[in-house]
């Protein structure tokens, strides 16, 4: 649960994830500064909730029951185990390619011939699968681990994992059902009447369009486009309008959200607990997101 919510929180705030990127571009704000003021505001609120939501009573008696396969049962030697460093560079290396990509856009521009191969290596899908090809050979030539017994781990993982891949893809779609159902344009209607602080607007669309379409990534891009105009005023920094608007994004994580079903599915819960726990603290975080908005809004200048 900590490592769930943790995501949820970068998820929200934190450059280069694309939701945030994205909204950035739409805002014309700077992705620095957007991730600075993202950390102060992040950093206190992620590990408050990760640290005090799984001790709250309601979710202590929630036992995950991951699907068998997920974890190994073997007891392994210090001699079979690669060093700390290597295991920690395996499990980076597509965090540090994809997020290198994003980097690289913002420092050398889409159009440089560097940035253009790594928005190649650096795509989700290839960079995971160049550190699954690097493990693989780091096991093999230098653990001397024999191919047969990698190639017997990686079938029983998958074995493991189908089914929970068509359980996202089947969220996903349910998804994609409600946004072509014209649903974000009756959200647009019934928002542009309102009198309120762009921080609250920007936030509550998105919280509105995450509820409704699932997807937060979809989400924040979508109330970036609606909330747009609410920047040319200059009353509020654009910095803090991108979180406002991708803390929004977060919001009550449920049914329609393919991350909701990675989540209850991995941890093996009922429907009902999943709805307890994650909707709940990623309601959570997304109204503390919201405080830090406006706490901060009222510092920053515009």
């Amino acid at each position: 649960m900590p490592l769930a919510i943790a995501l949820s929180t970068m998820h929200s705030f934190l450059p280069p994830h694309p939701g945030p990127s994205a909204v950035a571009g739409i805002y014309n704000a700077s992705i620095g500064l957007a991730l600075l003021w993202g950390l102060i505001i992040s950093l206190p609120i992620g590990t408050a909730v990760a640290l005090i939501w799984p001790r709250l009573g309601f979710v202590k008696k929630i036992t995950a029951n991951p699907p068998a396969g997920l974890a190994s049962d073997k007891e392994w030697t210090d001699e079979e185990m690669p060093g700390f460093w290597m295991s920690l560079f395996i499990t980076a290396m597509p965090v540090l390619l994809i997020g290198g990509h994003a980097i690289l856009e913002v420092t050398l521009g889409k159009n440089n011939a560097v940035t253009k191969v790594f928005s190649f290596i650096g795509h989700d899908w290839f960079a995971l699968l160049l550190s699954l090809m690097f493990a693989v050979l780091y096991f093999t030539l230098v653990r001397k681990v024999p191919m047969d017994t990698i190639m017997a781990s990686c079938s029983k993982s998958v074995k493991s994992i189908a089914m929970i891949v068509f359980i996202i893809g089947g969220g996903g779609a349910f998804a994609a059902v409600l946004r072509q159902g014209g649903i974000s344009d009756y959200i647009v209607e019934i928002t542009q009447s309102v009198n309120l602080s762009p921080i609250i607007l920007a936030w509550a669309i998105a919280a509105i369009m995450r509820v409704a379409l699932g997807s937060a990534s979809v989400a924040v891009v979508t109330a970036a486009g609606i909330a747009a105009p609410l920047i040319a005023a200059g009353t509020v920094s654009p910095e803090i309008m991108v979180l406002a608007t991708a803390c929004g994004s977060v919001m009550a994580s449920h049914v329609n959200d393919p991350g909701f079903w990675m989540f209850k599915e991995f941890l093996g819960l009922s429907l009902s607990d999943t709805l307890k726990v994650r909707t709940s603290y990623t309601t959570v975080l997304s109204c503390l997101g919201l405080i830090g908005c406006l706490i901060m809004g009222a510092i920053v200048p515009a």
